[in-house]
């Protein structure tokens, strides 16, 4: 049975940009090429012969933001651990050279290390690493990071905007500043615009507190500058039952349908905006070699503490992890790995993977 939300768009990246990045990547480094080749043929299983060709990997776990929905609000001073150091990331990068695609941002604000957040994405980019990143949108006035985020030729840079008014957005988003953040925003777009570079996505997280906004953020997002908007219908459990029982009792997904969301696309195009939908619910078929996750099979999270984690859908090693990143190469095919592939493979899912697959969840 199709999810109910099958037929409505999903967020797509700049495919001209990234063939582009991917080709050059390839002339560049052959050894990704020839992994790219393996993963791109290769089926499910438990032991695999190409590296990952995707990682998320987390600069910082700290926030200055103690957002309604997010298990960082919970954490003494919104901190979990040491911010990545530069050295581990590039070791990181080098020794994962099938890598052609990452997302540098977890459950931190990485603005929070701006000038080694800078590093990071410049030092991916120069070997033509296509990068995505999301940041709250609070820090980009300071030492110009606006400008700083466009010039380090970042891929997508998305800014989590969860509410059209001020007494929305700062309900959910605790701690931050509706005003300043939209006038970043702003700054970030017409900067952008100025040189040539449509690198940006405004991304809401819908829940119970902005349900209201939602006929308003695709007007709201062509205010800000914003030419793309995703609307995420997903809110994680982090792979625990606290936040599983807090994030379901302000989920809207069930008041939401297919023709809300269209109506939605049209408001959009009406204001320029092209608007997109992210959902992850019961979107994979545990058991079914087509229809799995691909998170086992390609790509893993690497916390800043340098740590080995399921995926951003739990986004914590102190909730599950496979071991030190420091020698990812070896845990990539080691016996935890293997065993959370096989779990995938026969349906015998952890729990924190039970709400991304149909009826898995009991």
């Amino acid at each position: 049975m199709p999810h109910p939300f099958s037929d409505l768009p999903m967020p797509q990246r700049d495919e001209e940009l990234y063939r582009s990045e991917l080709e050059k990547g390839f002339s560049l480094f052959p050894e990704r090429r020839s992994n790219f080749d393996r993963f791109s043929k290769a089926e499910p299983s438990d032991t695999i012969d190409y590296l990952p060709v995707t990682l998320d990997i987390e600069n910082v776990s700290r926030c200055n933001f103690r957002c309604t929905m997010c298990q960082v609000s919970t954490w003494h001073k919104q901190t979990r651990a040491e911010d990545m150091s530069l050295e581990d990331f590039k070791a990181l990068i080098d020794e994962q050279y099938g890598l052609v695609e990452i997302k540098l941002q977890g459950m931190g604000e990485p603005l929070l290390n701006a000038d080694t957040y800078f590093e990071m994405i410049r030092y991916a980019r120069e070997r033509h690493i296509w990068v995505r990143s999301t940041n709250n949108g609070s820090l980009l006035h300071l030492k110009d990071n606006y400008k700083r985020l466009i010039d380090s030729d970042i891929c997508e840079a998305q800014i989590s905007v969860d509410g059209a008014t001020k007494e929305s957005f700062e309900k959910i988003r605790v701690g931050g500043k509706f005003d300043n953040v939209t006038r970043n925003c702003q700054l970030l777009n017409g900067y952008a615009k100025e040189v040539g570079k449509h690198r940006t996505r405004m991304w809401v997280v819908v829940q119970e507190a902005n349900y209201q906004d939602l006929e308003a953020f695709p007007k709201f997002a062509s205010e800000l500058g914003f030419q793309r908007l995703t609307l995420s219908l997903d809110l994680s459990s982090w792979g625990q039952e606290y936040w599983k029982n807090q994030n379901d009792s302000v989920d809207v997904g069930m008041q939401f349908d297919a023709e809300h969301g269209q109506a939605l696309v049209e408001t959009g195009r009406q204001h320029g905006v092209e608007t997109t939908f992210w959902f992850i619910d019961e979107k994979f078929v545990p058991g079914q070699a087509d229809k799995l996750c691909p998170w086992p099979f390609s790509r893993a999270y690497v916390s800043s503490d340098m740590r080995v984690v399921p995926c951003c859908m739990v986004a914590n090693p102190d909730a599950a992890n496979f071991g030190d990143a420091r020698s990812f190469s070896e845990v990539w095919n080691g016996p935890s790995l293997k065993n959370f592939r096989n779990q995938h493979l026969s349906g015998d899912l952890p729990t924190y993977c039970k709400d991304c697959y149909v009826d898995a969840r009991g």
